[in-house]
């Protein structure tokens, strides 16, 4: 099984690209409830999906580094869901010649044994296997005269996709048996082996093998989408420094909060996730997505144990069945919400839409967002934030109103009561006066990313008691 990457147990062979820390905190940028979906694998280091792959990211004072995974084929990813046990039995104490393999194999493939051959034919055992889907037959025949007697092979076969132990047949005894899966595009091979004499501890440890080296095009490819996914495009600290020159209260602020930056996810995943937010807190709806794309997402891969997946297709999410589904998953009355969305989107507009937003103004994208079930202000404001390139879009709930009031304008909503329309576009409208064309990205860091939870320490504060934060 691959297991997590991690920086120490190799550094030469992860890929990295020029990113200090002051433009980019990970701890802070996947943490704080923009995305839901990365989880801290081992200290510092971060694993989860951009783009249709796994990665691990990690870094140092200025060096973004990362780690992408192979897609499992379809074949073994079925195998790993329990399609299909494979049974090994002995027959008996000492016995050679009435071996007698069982495996008992689901989705109607039947069980396939292995009969002896009878006496005379060099104590030996030979294996007919007639596989299916079209691999023809497979027979093991004995090598001669004394050299396979008592001769015992276990084949744990996961369709050809996972590793294979072949016990020691007399020239090659003592070699240990390891597991060894080829990274896509031929670059590199992983392999887990013992580390330390006795104490059971296990890294990830590698070999190199046909390397492409640092400009090949794969790299080229993987670190577009990491800029993409970051919007590394942007300069941080010139924003940082223009805000500062507006804006006393930030200036105190982000000596604190550096490196918070929006991230370019996925329209279709910011949107269904940030659905399920509602009267929420980060650990729950982190859950719900998890529990969402298990069920419904395509898997890429298996790592120590934990599966990830694709984020569902809006066809997957519009299907019959679903919302009782979620409904058992604990989405409650979000449930409604995410179904109904994902067929109004397929029925009405099509499934290039939510991309499509991104070519239109930020009233606009705003506006259709609206129309969705379960998407209100804040939601349709976080999606043009964090999905949309709208940059100007500052999600407001009631703490954002609360600290515009106590830092910035008493005047904000004044004698209202609740978070009307009228007063949540009116402290928008001060904060992009004030912060100019990328006031969202200002008023995450000003305000502590109020726009995306409450802010960063009173969010993860509030997560890990268990409160709702948004």
């Amino acid at each position: 099984m691959s297991r997590h990457a991690v920086l120490s147990a190799g550094a030469s062979l992860w890929r990295s690209i020029s990113c200090p820390s002051a433009e980019l905190r990970l701890d802070l940028v996947l943490n704080c409830g923009q995305s839901f979906r990365w989880r801290e694998t081992s200290e510092g280091h971060w694993t989860g999906v951009i783009a249709g792959r796994v990665w691990t990211l990690t870094q140092t004072q200025d060096r973004l580094w990362y780690w992408t995974y192979p897609s499992e084929p379809r074949e073994e990813r079925e195998t790993e869901r329990g399609a299909e046990r494979v049974k090994t039995e002995p027959t008996g104490e000492g016995e050679t010649q009435g071996v007698t393999n069982r495996r008992e194999e689901k989705r109607g493939r039947g069980s396939i044994k292995t009969e002896p051959t009878g006496e005379g034919e060099t104590q030996g055992v030979t294996n007919r296997r007639e596989e299916k889907r079209g691999r023809g037959s497979i027979k093991t025949e004995p090598t001669g005269e004394g050299e396979t007697q008592g001769v015992t092979n276990r084949r744990e076969e996961k369709r050809g996709a996972e590793r294979v132990k072949t016990e020691p047949t007399g020239e090659k005894e003592g070699v240990t048996s390891y597991t060894e899966k080829k990274r896509r595009r031929g670059r590199e091979l992983i392999k887990t082996e013992p580390m330390g004499e006795g104490d059971g501890a296990r890294e990830v440890k590698t070999e190199e093998v046909s390397p492409q080296g640092e400009g090949s095009e794969q790299d080229r490819k993987e670190q577009a989408i990491l800029r993409d996914y970051f919007q590394l495009s942007v300069s941080l600290g010139e924003l940082y420094e223009q805000w500062s020159r507006a804006d006393p209260h930030f200036k105190q602020v982000s000596e604190t909060f550096t490196g918070v930056r929006i991230l370019r996810q996925d329209p279709r995943e910011c949107l269904f996730s940030f659905i399920c937010t509602s009267n929420n807190h980060i650990s729950r709806i982190s859950g719900m997505v998890q529990r969402l794309c298990e069920r419904l997402g395509e898997p890429l891969c298996q790592l120590d144990q934990t599966p990830y997946h694709q984020f569902p297709t809006l066809q997957a999410l519009a299907a019959p069945g679903v919302e009782p589904l979620l409904r058992e998953l604990g989405f409650g009355y979000r449930a409604r919400f995410v179904t109904q969305s994902a067929r109004q989107i397929l029925e009405q507009q099509g499934p290039d839409w939510l991309e499509s937003l991104r070519d239109v103004t930020f009233e606009e994208a705003r506006s259709a967002l609206r129309k969705l079930p379960g998407v209100g202000a804040k939601v349709a404001d976080c999606v043009c934030l964090m999905s949309l390139d709208k940059a100007e879009s500052v999600p407001v709930d009631t703490h954002v109103w609360q600290i515009a009031r106590r830092d910035y304008a008493s005047q904000l909503g004044a004698g209202h009561k609740s978070l009307t329309d009228r007063v949540y576009h009116d402290i928008g409208d001060h904060f992009r006066k004030l912060w100019g064309p990328y006031a969202g990205w200002a008023h995450s860091v000003s305000t502590g990313p109020l726009s995306l939870s409450v802010s960063v320490s009173l969010c993860l504060c509030l997560s890990a008691a268990g409160l709702p934060w948004y």
